[in-house]
């Protein structure tokens, strides 16, 4: 099992004829993902061919669902267009959107949330790498050959931490991974993928991927002391970072004491969960929770 994604994910790629959007989908595809066709009003009724299928391009995400059963949509268009395009998706009543773009404006993303909220459309993003659920489905721009199947899941808002983690436990391998972004305003939360997680019976332990800035760390260790059963391991980017000064994602907002690093691990160590003080010591205790456990 995984969350969000699975095998039998059906895949619309929004700007898939752009120069991102083919790299992509060409590693989606060599990775068993079903994309099952693109989405630009320009080149609608054109097939793209890549090595493992030709995949059709529709002029709207209703076309693609009506044509294909298409579940899930990643979104690769630039930052002025992704208001319309996710919220033409939830209109179209897809089941996930999965937003890649980055410098998204706050105001557009707040609208085009609320919109796919009401709608009932889940949105991963903006400004993330999407996610993967091992030998199964990958949405998005993670690697897909750095880790396998397995039993941790993973949510993350940095790109590049959720890479090295799935590495440092290539041996032991993931359910679902899930880069959620860090910009100030994202669709999916870390207490999100925490209630999935732990409703998910193939997850045995979560690793938990923060960073400096607002308090997303502090409610999701609020969460997981009241709701969360299952192991959870942790790790703060940014204990290094020099005060005063503004650095990394959109969201990485820091003032006086709220929003560090510390004032982070200190609320999920209260709450249980072991922190490493380095991503590769965060693996060691992911590897020692599992030995303790076995």
């Amino acid at each position: 099992m995984a969350i969000h994604l699975t095998k039998e994910s059906k895949i619309l790629v929004q700007g898939m004829t752009g120069g991102e959007g083919m790299k992509h989908t060409r590693r989606m595809l060599a990775a068993g993902t079903n994309v099952v066709g693109g989405v630009n009003p320009r080149k609608a009724g054109r097939t793209v061919d890549f090595t493992e299928r030709s995949v059709p391009v529709f002029g709207s995400v209703a076309e693609g669902m009506d044509a294909t059963g298409a579940d899930v949509t990643v979104v690769f268009v630039p930052p002025a267009s992704t208001k319309a395009a996710v919220t033409e998706a939830a209109d179209a009543g897809i089941g996930l959107a999965v937003v890649i773009t980055e410098g998204v404006p706050v105001h557009d993303s707040v609208a085009f949330l609320a919109h796919a909220r009401r709608r009932g459309t889940r949105v991963i993003g903006p400004n993330c790498p999407g996610l993967i659920s091992p030998g199964q489905s990958n949405a998005g721009i993670i690697p897909a050959d750095i880790t396998k199947p397995g039993r941790i899941g993973l949510v993350s808002k940095s790109g590049t931490l959720t890479y090295q983690l799935m590495y440092e436990l290539r041996d032991i391998g993931f359910s679902t991974c899930v880069g959620i972004g860090g910009d100030p305003v994202v669709g999916t939360t870390h207490i999100d993928c925490l209630a999935a997680f732990q409703d998910d019976p193939d997850t045995d332990l979560i690793v938990l991927i923060g960073e400096i800035g607002g308090d997303a760390e502090e409610r999701a260790a609020a969460y997981i002391r009241d709701h969360v059963t299952k192991p959870v391991v942790g790790y703060i980017a940014g204990f290094t970072a020099p005060e005063g000064r503004t650095m990394g994602h959109a969201g990485a907002i820091v003032s006086g004491s709220s929003g560090t690093a510390r004032s982070k691990q200190r609320a999920l160590e209260a709450a249980g969960v072991r922190v490493g003080g380095t991503p590769t010591e965060t693996a060691r205790q992911v590897l020692a929770v599992l030995d303790a456990g076995s």
